[in-house]
């Protein structure tokens, strides 16, 4: 059990690794100006591959967290709290897709300050995900 909770744990880490700096690729993307286009493509060449890599990682992340729940018996509502935080991190991660998808069609629709905003929602996720693990609270 304890190797599953440390590939989970290095899962996770890498996936946020990715969660946090591919938004920060979005804001530099909203920044560059129209005629920067080896920088905006540069960037974009950036954000596919990091999306492209931490995909994987992120599935790994939540399979082997459901590995641990299941495998090996975990309960409690802290546990069934997590998840659904979990799961948001899932509708995140996919959210970052379609934003690059636009991006790559010329189709963003946001600022460079919306994305900064957009940045810190992993972290706020982070925090309370990191409480109810830690704590089991209920």
């Amino acid at each position: 059990m304890l190797i599953v909770k440390v590939l989970h744990l290095w899962m996770v880490v890498s996936w946020f690794a990715g969660l946090f700096y591919l938004p920060r690729i979005f804001v530099n993307l909203a920044m560059v100006p129209s005629d920067s286009v080896a920088e905006r493509d540069r960037l974009l060449l950036m954000a596919g591959k990091l999306y492209r890599f931490m995909t994987p990682i992120g599935s790994l992340a939540v399979a082997l967290g459901l590995w641990l729940w299941f495998g090996f018996g975990f309960g409690g509502g802290w546990l069934h709290a997590k998840t659904a935080l979990v799961m948001v991190l899932v509708a995140y991660h996919g959210y970052c897709g379609r934003l690059l998808r636009d991006f790559q069609a010329g189709r963003n629709a946001h600022s460079h300050v919306w994305y900064r905003w957009f940045n810190e929602m992993p972290v706020l996720v982070l925090l309370a995900v990191t409480y109810l693990a830690v704590l089991k609270p209920f």
